[in-house]
């Protein structure tokens, strides 16, 4: 899977997105290693993950794939097979990363507001807001593919030498702790 680290003017952490590059239309399967993965990074850059999965819509019925599968997701969770953080969802983007929509949305949990890393339901959707926050809020990015057995960095013809520079750094930080781990 593939994870960008956004540094977003205004945040007191980085926000995680993850899959905005591989996995075009992941499966239920798929979104649960996703989210292991993203876990396992925002572990290894110190954070304490908390992790939204994204939906249009947050209302237990609905029958949009996303809140379908991120009940499912957060029941895994519940299961143990997603470990290291929290993990809640359907949100909306507002409530997953403003304390304010959350009490309007009504979505009380420990991620609502206060997420750190998000799931989006597709590449297409996740593509679209890093984009939106490198160009509207005006973000730093670094980006990294997960799950492989050495780090591997995607570019897009667009990445400014600052977001290739901190996807190096990413890469680093990734090698040194993967080595770390195996002594």
């Amino acid at each position: 899977s593939h994870a960008f680290i956004a540094d977003v003017p205004g945040r007191d952490e980085p926000l995680l997105i993850t899959d905005a590059a591989l996995n075009i239309q992941p499966t239920l399967e798929a979104k649960r290693d996703i989210a292991q993965n993203a876990m396992d990074l925002a572990l290894q850059m110190g954070l304490s993950p908390r992790l939204a999965v994204l939906s249009a819509a947050n209302e237990p019925g609905s029958t949009l794939t996303s809140s379908v599968d991120a009940l499912a997701l957060c029941k895994l969770a519940q299961q143990g097979q997603v470990t290291g953080g929290l993990v809640d969802g359907p949100l909306p983007f507002d409530a997953a990363i403003s304390p304010e929509a959350a009490r309007v949305r009504h979505a009380d949990s420990l991620v609502a507001g206060q997420a750190n890393v998000l799931l989006v339901p597709n590449l297409e959707t996740g593509d679209m807001l890093v984009k939106q926050l490198i160009h509207l809020a005006h973000a730093d990015v670094a980006g990294i593919v997960l799950g492989a057995q050495v780090p591997v960095i995607l570019h897009s013809a667009t990445d400014t030498p600052r977001t290739r520079l901190a996807s190096a750094a990413l890469a680093l930080l990734q090698a040194r702790t993967t080595t770390a781990s195996k002594t």
